[in-house]
């Protein structure tokens, strides 16, 4: 690869080993600095919900045997790291005997479905009318029409979700107002039906994202086209004669474009984990959705699972982004001059 050392292969991997270790130890360590046992809190809302629960001592026991945590801390902790390298997180605490990596494997496709979608329209439309507001040559009506379609960006996603649902859901009536799909009458599968109602029941929370995320990628390619406008780069593209629409792709968006990718990179990262408000407004059944509930209900194998998760996805993407730096701009470089 052009630019690339094995050097800094090896030190980037290195450093995604430790920054994956380092979580996979906070996650671990956090919850049991929590004061309370997480086992007996369960039988205790198990007794508050009017079920009656004999020999609750003896029960609690077998229980933490069951799940691990009978034993010292540092066996939980060897235990816990061989779980991370196989993704067998064991068992839910509130869902007993579901899986934790069954339930996120569940909630997984709807949450990548969903942010994917949303991310990857952000980032061209948001970078999009960015790049024209920092372009000089960019026609008077357009710039000033341009800055209408941030409006919403001053608003948080959940506070706009919860406005779409009132006009569009409850008002209106045009769109559902929770759910993947309309689960009273299709099953999941890959029928035109089934594709067409789960895409009906996606663009409300897509919306609250596409349309308050707008206005960030935005006014940060805005800030990079005007940095590129006065390079030599530029001017020598000018003093050539090339022509307005190459200018504008070849030169000024594409080296205006790097900082974004990284801010990319980590927001295609954080997409397993999921949007928690927005999820857990609409009622969508994606893993935001799932660590809402796990926090709620006090499910901390689960919330572990999910956290672990997110670690992983983010600091994969960022090692792709830094191995791939050199192919997107060969101006960079790893190699000893």
């Amino acid at each position: 690869m052009s630019g690339m050392t094995r050097g800094y292969i090896i030190r980037r991997i290195l450093m995604w080993v430790l920054t994956v270790w380092l979580g996979a130890t906070l996650i671990f360590a956090i919850p049991r600095l929590a004061p309370g046992d997480p086992i007996a809190a369960m039988v205790l809302r198990m007794s508050a919900q009017g079920q009656i629960i004999e020999n609750s001592a003896e029960l609690i026991q077998a229980w933490r045997e069951r799940f691990g945590l009978d034993g010292p801390w540092y066996v939980q902790y060897i235990n816990w790291l061989r779980n991370c390298l196989t993704l067998d997180f064991g068992y839910s605490l509130t869902q007993f005997p579901a899986k934790v990596w069954e339930m996120i494997w569940r909630a997984l496709p709807w949450t990548i479905a969903l942010l994917t979608f949303a991310v990857i329209i952000t980032f061209f439309l948001g970078n999009l009318i960015g790049a024209l507001l920092g372009w000089r040559r960019t026609p008077a009506l357009v710039r000033n029409l341009l800055p209408l379609t941030l409006t919403f960006s001053s608003i948080p996603p959940f506070i706009f979700g919860l406005l779409l649902l009132f006009i569009f859901a409850y008002t209106l009536d045009l769109f559902p107002n929770q759910g993947a799909y309309d689960s009273r009458n299709l099953q999941p599968g890959l029928t035109l039906e089934f594709i067409a109602s789960a895409i009906h029941h996606a663009i409300l929370p897509s919306m609250a994202i596409v349309l308050t995320s707008m206005g960030g990628w935005a006014l940060g390619m805005r800030g990079m086209m005007i940095t590129t406008d006065g390079e030599d780069y530029m001017i020598l593209a000018q003093a050539k004669g090339l022509r307005t629409p190459r200018l504008f792709l070849r030169y000024a968006v594409r080296n205006a474009l790097l900082p974004q990718l990284t801010a990319l990179a980590l927001s295609l990262g954080l997409i397993v984990g999921g949007s928690v408000l927005i999820e857990t407004y609409f009622v969508y059944p994606g893993v935001g959705y799932l660590l809402y509930y796990s926090i709620t209900n006090g499910d901390y194998t689960l919330m572990q699972g999910i956290v672990y998760i997110l670690i992983l996805t983010t600091a994969t993407a960022v090692l792709i982004i830094d191995l791939l730096y050199p192919l997107i701009d060969p101006r960079i470089t790893y190699q000893k001059r």
